[in-house]
């Protein structure tokens, strides 16, 4: 069976590259909802234009992606929230963008709307007044209930973000969250710019996964304009995202170890972390490997010492990380902290379309790079750790498994990687084009969608972080849980705040 199979369409767009897309009217919008509510699909992106909604959906078992689009003569859309629960961040994100009506749904307040732009609807086509009300959060009752409210200001350097907890005592009975507070104008600042400034926007759309952003990007151009990077430059392109992908999982193991008052584990996963940022530098000239990653290819080769650098990198880690796990597993107090707590049940994260660890901690087994197999991914071997408790402690072990898999794929790339070209010449005079691609970051799948026009600037881009179908699962996560156990629910998680304010 086909993904579209059961959707009716009223024509395919034969612009739109490598994954089909096609413009349907309410009875297709209808059907895809449907194939949505009842579980054969999965929502993989949602985003809005002046007079459009798309929506991209997975097959999971087939490992096929489409996308389909409504088009809004009207000003309004039925509601996909309304049926499909993970929708209703994003549709409320396409109201307060472009001003588009979700025709029957059950909740409207703003999501990233905090009348703080000076205009209503800065991406559509009109600016109707709207009146700047208190955010009214969702009600709970009962007896001897009362509200905490954290945030937007956190303790520490951390991105913003509200969260409103109604509690019994010490047990939480809702978490409610409202984000929007480090909304940047990302998807505005991207129509009419360039190739080159466009690619520097994706790269700084999160920026603990730069290299992520900026080679899902790369590869949604490369696709619209149907060309591919020269191989040593996917290679390059792998070697930057596992070692994103190490330094952002040391870095969340010791978090979270520190969050539970472990402080040696946070201590020597930060030297580890420090240890990718430098050898990345070395390698690749920024520790955070910003601007490297371009569509065509790359910017830069390894540095001449880069390899001799990521392969004491790789020694290091194989010495010293063996050790902290047996550290982590040994240790009673903090299995006590995390094992059992913050579960996120199985059924939610196939419902949501959860990625990365979060998925995977709670059986979903998805991962972008094998599932949707891009290079050079396709000539790497590699396993995806899956578990099924779904608690602080399976997201660890996770991350855990996913550190020894990273540093065989460094090791495989490093073997791999011939010499040759880094970069394709991009071809000029084409007429109006579109992208979709996807990759792995280390909290999930990146998904970036494009339109080119015919002198290669951007008309529209949308970018999607797997926080938008992680965050509300935080939610969840922490019911009947003690408000004391919250940061080591939300670090296990570890969400990004600015990937999910467009």
């Amino acid at each position: 069976m086909g993904i579209l199979d059961g959707i009716p369409h009223v024509h395919a767009v034969p612009s739109h590259r490598p994954l089909p897309r096609v413009v349907v009217a309410d009875e297709g919008w209808q059907a895809a909802i449907e194939e949505l509510a009842g579980g054969r699909l999965t929502l993989f992106g949602f985003w809005g234009e002046p007079t459009a909604v798309h929506m991209a959906l997975l097959d999971e078992a087939a490992a096929e992606i489409a996308v389909v689009t409504y088009e809004c003569a009207a000003g309004s859309f039925p509601s996909v929230a309304r049926h499909h629960p993970p929708a209703l961040r994003l549709e409320r994100t396409i109201h307060d963008l472009f001003g588009l009506m979700p025709t029957g749904a059950n909740d409207t307040r703003p999501w990233l709307d905090h009348h703080v732009w000076g205009k209503s609807f800065p991406l559509g086509s009109r600016n109707a007044p709207r009146e700047a009300v208190p955010y009214q959060f969702l009600p709970a009752e009962g007896e001897a209930l009362h509200q905490v409210a954290v945030g937007p200001v956190h303790a520490g350097i951390i991105e913003p973000g509200h969260f409103r907890f109604t509690a019994n005592g010490e047990h939480v009975v809702r978490l409610e969250q409202w984000l929007g507070y480090t909304h940047k104008g990302v998807e505005s600042l991207m129509q009419g710019a360039s190739l080159e400034a466009a690619a520097k926007l994706a790269n700084r759309t999160s920026g603990d996964s730069a290299v992520a952003y900026a080679f899902a990007f790369a590869r949604a151009v490369e696709a619209a304009l149907d060309i591919e990077a020269p191989p040593r430059a996917t290679y390059l392109r792998a070697l930057m995202a596992e070692l994103e992908r190490l330094a952002n999982h040391f870095g969340d193991i010791g978090a979270i170890c520190n969050d539970a008052s472990f402080a040696l584990m946070h201590a020597q996963t930060g030297i580890l972390r420090e240890r990718c940022l430098r050898a990345a530098n070395i390698a690749f000239g920024h520790r955070l490997m910003m601007d490297v990653i371009v569509p065509g290819g790359v910017t830069r080769d390894i540095a001449p010492e880069g390899v001799a650098a990521l392969r004491t990198l790789l020694a290091e880690i194989k010495k010293v990380f063996p050790r902290l796990i047996e550290l982590y597993d040994n240790t009673a107090s903090l299995q006590d902290r995390t094992v059992t707590t913050g579960i996120v049940k199985s059924e939610y994260a196939r419902q949501f379309g959860a990625g990365g660890y979060v998925g995977r901690a709670s059986g979903r087994d998805f991962d972008a790079r094998r599932a949707l197999a891009y290079a050079p991914y396709d000539r790497l071997a590699f396993e995806v750790p899956v578990l099924d408790a779904g608690d602080v402690n399976a997201r660890v072990w996770i991350r855990i498994r996913e550190v020894e898999q990273s540093v065989a794929l460094i090791a495989q790339s490093l073997d791999l990687m011939a010499p040759g070209e880094i970069k394709s010449a991009l071809p000029i005079g084409r007429g109006e084009c579109e992208g979709l691609a996807v990759t792995e970051a280390f909290r999930g799948d990146v998904l970036v969608w494009l339109r080119l026009d015919r002198e290669l600037r951007v008309q529209r881009c949308h970018l999607r972080d797997a926080s938008w179908f992680q965050w509300p699962l935080l939610e969840t996560a922490i019911e009947g849980n003690i408000i004391a156990d919250f940061p080591l629910c939300n670090k296990s998680f570890n969400c990004s705040y600015s990937g999910a304010d467009l």
